[in-house]
């Protein structure tokens, strides 16, 4: 038996297309419905890595994924990019014009949100997944309601598709990571990408000084995002993501951090693979 993997959503969705464009097209998938419940599947040990989307290029973040890998001490070992093609689908036999709602998981709608304002009468209704939101409706049947999904959740679930490519950005693209419950040690001389998290004292300049470090320890800031601290209010994390040339640089850039910061953690260091 493979490598099973956890993946947000089911058979037919973005996640299980890159579960199968980076492990192999016969990967075994533990399909969850939300985040939560992949991370659930993996510190159970009912799957063994999970593919998870930490960002858009369209939408930005996906800040609380980040949140989620931390409170877990899930390590980041890979990497993976895929170009989203979002379909709007419908039973067979239907026009534009008999559909009354459309359902789809509120990254997918989002991102489709200009070529839906052209229809004012249809109800826009935030889903589970995308390609569930297409299953369900072949399976019960459903008229009058639409899906956005991929081509492959439409020839899976034999749904027509009234319109292609309607997403907004036609060069969208969405950023997934590989976790794992343990780390994974790729070889120094080919990890060039880290995510780190890292919480300052609140005083002028602090973050300038930890910015100032990376810039002179030739670090590519290609992320940075803060998230508030429940328990401390007004205090705020900090999650970035770095690209670098060379190891060494990336080391002492480490090192000075670790003392700067009031706390200092690496949510995974693995190879960069963004296309050009």
């Amino acid at each position: 038996m493979g490598t099973k993997i956890a993946i947000q959503g089911i058979k037919g969705s973005f996640h299980h297309q890159v579960a199968k464009e980076y492990y192999a097209n016969d990967v075994i998938v533990d399909e969850c419905l939300s985040f939560d419940e992949l991370v659930d599947s993996l510190m159970s040990g009912k799957s063994d890595q999970a593919v998870m989307a930490i960002e858009n290029s369209i939408a930005g973040p996906i800040i609380p994924n980040y949140a989620l890998i931390d409170k877990y001490n899930l390590h980041i070992i890979g990497e993976h990019y895929l170009r989203i093609h979002q379909n709007l689908m419908a039973l067979k036999g239907q026009t534009i014009e008999d559909i009354k709602e459309v359902h789809s998981h509120p990254m997918a709608l989002l991102q489709c949100m200009d070529y839906l304002k052209q229809f004012p009468h249809i109800k826009i209704v935030e889903d589970k997944d995308t390609a569930e939101t297409a299953r369900r409706i072949q399976e019960n049947q459903i008229k009058g309601i639409a899906a956005i999904a991929s081509r492959t959740a439409s020839e899976m679930y034999e749904l027509e598709i009234l319109a292609s490519e309607i997403q907004t950005i036609k060069n969208n693209m969405t950023r997934f990571v590989i976790i794992n419950k343990e780390n994974s040690f790729v070889p120094k001389n080919e990890v060039n990408r880290a995510s780190l998290k890292f919480e300052l004292d609140h005083k002028r300049g602090s973050l300038a000084a930890v910015l100032n470090v990376m810039s002179d320890c030739k670090m590519n800031l290609t992320k940075i995002q803060s998230l508030p601290k429940i328990e401390t209010p007004w205090k705020y994390s900090f999650f970035v993501d770095v690209t670098f040339e060379k190891y060494e640089d990336y080391e002492k850039a480490k090192s000075l951090l670790t003392i700067m910061a009031e706390y200092f953690k690496v949510l995974g260091e693995y190879k960069n693979t963004k296309p050009n």
